[in-house]
This record gives C-alpha cells, sequence and structure tokens, in this order.
C-alpha cells in the first residue's frame, strides 16, 4: 500500500490540517515525525472543530494508528491536555504512541527561549517562546532529556538535576532572569512522566511493520519548507526540518517506503513572525485577504502576514521536497478581487531576473518580485462540488500556478470544510 507525505511548503499555515483530514480518513496510520506545540493543524471534522498541536489528525477516527515520532519534542503539560480536551470531546487515544526518543520539552527551555529573545531585542528571531529551539539545542548538544528517562524516575531524577542546574546559571548569570526550583520541577514532571508511560512504543518499528503488512501509512508535516532549518530562510525559521526529508529522521524508517509526496499551499502566501517576505502587501488588499483567510494563527493567535502567490517560493518546495503534487488551499479568499498577481521570478538592483530562491538573506533583501497579472473573478466558489464547476479565471489561475511551479495540482480548496476540497 502506499504512503504519504503531507507537507506545507510555504512558511506554513497553508491549511494541512484539512488536507491531512481527509488523507488521514483513508489511512490506517498516522506518524508525526517534528516539530513541538509550536505547530498546530486546525481540522474541521463532522462539523467540529479541532484544534490540534502535538496528536496526529488521525486521532479523530477510531481505526487509525497515530504515531509520535523521534524527531518530534514533546511538552509533556501541553500534550497531556490535549489528551484531556480529545477525551472530553469523546475521542479515544488508544491507538496514540510515542516514541521513547522523543525529546521533552522542560520549563528551562521555555524561560531560555524567552529570555534569549528578550536579550536579542529588535534583532529578535521571532520563536513563539514555547522552548522549541533550545530544546533541540539540547538534542544536538546532546544533553537533552528523551521521554525514556521521563518514564524511568530514578533514572529522570539523576538526569535533569545535573541539566536543570547547569541551566539555572545561564538563566541567572547570563540573562539575570529568576531561577527555576529544579527539584519540584523534576517531581512535577516524573509525575507527567507516568501518565504518559502507557503510551510510550517504539515507532520506528511499528512504522515499519505497517509498512510490511500492507498498511496505508500518512506522514502529516509541521511549519512549511521556508521554515526548514537547512533549506528555509535562515535564521527565521524553526529548529527542525518540515521537508519531506525530516519524515524519515523523525520517525526512524528509510526513504523506500514513502512514493507519495504532497505539498500544501495557499492560493496566496502568509507567514507568521520576523523574515523576509519578497511578495507581502501592505495595502487594503493585504488587509483585505488576511480579514477573509482569518489569517491568525492556531496556537498563538499572531496575525499573519500577507503577500501574492510567490511561484519562485514554490519552485524551490518543488525541489526540495521531490514533490509529486500540489493542494491549493484557500482559493475562495480571492474572490472579488478584480487583478491577481503572481510572483513569476525576482529581479537583482542590476535588473537581473532570479528564478531560484537565493540561499542568503542579505541576496534575498536586494530582490523585488516579478509579477504577472491574471484576471480576478467574483463569483463565490465555495459551493463548487467538482473542479469543472469553477470559473474559468479560477482554472487559469490554477494552470498558470502549476505551469510556473513545475507541478501538477491535484486539490484545490474552495473552503474551510472537507467538503469544500475539490480533487482532480
Amino acid at each position: 500500500m502506499p504512503a504519504k507525505v503531507v507537507v506545507g511548503v510555504q512558511w506554513g499555515d497553508e491549511g494541512k490540517g484539512k488536507i491531512i483530514d481527509i488523507l488521514a480518513s483513508r489511512a490506517d496510520m498516522v506518524v508525526r515525525s517534528q516539530g513541538g506545540n509550536n505547530a498546530g493543524h486546525t481540522v474541521e471534522n463532522n462539523g467540529e472543530v479541532y484544534k490540534l498541536r502535538l496528536i496526529p489528525s488521525g486521532i479523530l477516527y477510531n481505526n487509525t494508528d497515530c504515531m509520535i515520532g523521534c524527531g518530534v519534542v514533546l511538552n509533556p503539560p501541553s500534550i497531556l491536555e490535549e489528551m484531556e480536551e480529545l477525551k472530553a470531546r469523546g475521542i479515544s487515544l488508544e491507538k496514540l504512541k510515542i516514541d521513547p526518543r522523543v525529546h521533552i520539552v522542560m520549563p528551562w527551555h521555555v524561560a531560555l527561549d524567552g529570555a534569549s529573545e528578550k536579550f536579542r531585542g529588535n534583532a529578535e528571531i521571532g520563536t513563539t517562546r514555547r522552548g522549541i529551539g533550545p530544546c533541540y539545542m539540547d538534542k544536538a548538544e546532546r544533553c537533552g532529556l528523551r521521554m525514556f528517562d521521563l518514564i524511568n524516575p530514578e533514572i529522570f531524577r539523576q538526569k535533569a538535576t545535573t541539566v536543570g542546574e547547569l541551566k539555572n546559571r545561564f538563566i541567572k548569570e547570563i540573562y539575570n532572569e529568576q531561577p527555576l526550583d529544579i527539584p519540584a520541577i523534576i517531581e512535577e514532571y516524573i509525575e507527567y512522566g507516568q501518565k504518559l508511560a502507557p503510551y510510550v512504543d517504539d515507532v520506528s518499528v511499528k512504522v515499519y511493520n505497517a509498512y510490511k503488512n500492507g498498511k496505508e501509512i500518512l506522514f502529516e508535516g509541521a511549519q512549511g519548507t521556508l521554515l526548514d532549518l537547512d533549506v528555509g530562510t535562515y535564521p527565521f525559521v524553526t529548529s527542525s526540518n518540515p521537508i519531506s526529508g525530516g519524515i524519515c529522521t523523525g520517525t526512524g524508517v528509510g526513504p523506500n517506503i514513502v512514493d507519495e509526496i504532497i505539498g500544501v499551499a495557499k492560493a496566496y502566501t502568509t507567514r507568521v513572525g520576523k523574515g523576509p517576505f519578497p511578495t507581502e502587501l501592505f495595502d487594503e488588499t493585504g488587509r483585505l485577504i488576511q480579514k477573509r483567510g482569518n489569517e491568525f494563527g492556531t496556537n498563538t493567535g499572531r496575525a499573519r502576514r500577507v503577500g501574492w502567490f510567490d511561484s519562485v517560493i514554490l519552485r524551490h518546495a518543488v525541489r526540495t521536497n521531490g514533490l509529486t503534487g500540489l493542494a491549493v488551499n484557500k482559493l475562495d479568499t480571492l474572490s472579488g478581487i478584480e487583478t491577481l498577481k503572481i510572483c513569476v521570478a525576482y529581479k537583482n538592483k542590476k535588473g537581473e531576473i532570479v528564478k531560484n530562491f537565493p540561499c542568503s538573506l542579505d541576496e534575498l533583501k536586494d530582490l523585488t518580485p516579478v509579477y504577472e497579472e491574471l484576471p480576478g473573478f467574483t463569483e463565490n466558489i465555495s459551493k463548487c462540488k467538482s473542479y469543472d464547476e469553477l470559473p474559468k479565471s479560477c482554472k487559469y489561475y490554477i494552470n498558470k500556478v502549476e505551469n510556473l511551479c513545475e507541478c501538477s495540482v491535484k486539490m484545490v480548496g474552495v473552503g474551510p470544510s472537507r467538503n469544500q476540497n475539490l480533487e482532480r
């Protein structure tokens, strides 16, 4: 059976939740492989809206196994709160599994995240201040605490004491902030570990066995390609690899498992936080798109910056992810705009055309977008039931996206609900 990957191809917040939910309903297993509770999926299912942060979207289906892979960083009180919210709404957690290699976000990570952003001042990166970066830093420094440690109290107590005391020195002596009560934190987190222990299992083994047994597997991505630690707009990126290659390292399986990689984009572009944004709009059109598209973060509530569709970014995403298809969301948001624009390339100060996304922000800041104008549409397309029902101008827009991005569009979103997704 095929294994699919769903990834974001802009700066995250592309509406992956809806696409993942549609595909999760057809899957035997859904796997989350990176990121933490700094990312989220908003899913509308059977008239109910769910805001998922760490738990895979497949949890909404009784017969779907849900895996949290080793590349995720997990905040115990956050996931336990999410679990309680789902239980209260009648959702079973019986098929949820968490890899013992998952790294744990500790209170000192949150404290250091906030302190470092405060220290940077106007040069801040724009993190969610939820400790994700510092947790991945400890993972790379090989002093991180993992789920295996958390569910074994004596091991956890010993390791957390050493690490916690060191982090307190950073908090107090470098950032001049109040130190944390390490012994109290340790006892609190040991209790969390005992609550999470029944869900711990080797996700790598379970995913591989599902593959061998012919099960249909869906790997769900968090964030987006331009937030990737390596190929994104560094340093304004996340601390993991949201591209398709991160699926393998974040789950513990080989790439031969995957045979379809679907990239999710909006019909325009958004991003949250600091960093470059070539097609950003500061006018009434931008404010209109922001309001119509409800462009505010799932977890943070932060307003998203809005701009025209950028095909340079999408070509970058097609290449770095190996996309086999695209899902374009929120086409309906553009209704009523007389003239639409798509960025087809950039131009540097010498007037030279640049068609590939640059490696350096120093290069990117000197580039301006080159636009192609397309006719807009006024029809309410939210009630369209098939791609053929879309107005000609909508089809022309989608065809232009396909040609510029060199990737076929498999799905078009005309609203937030599952039944407002047109498959081709």
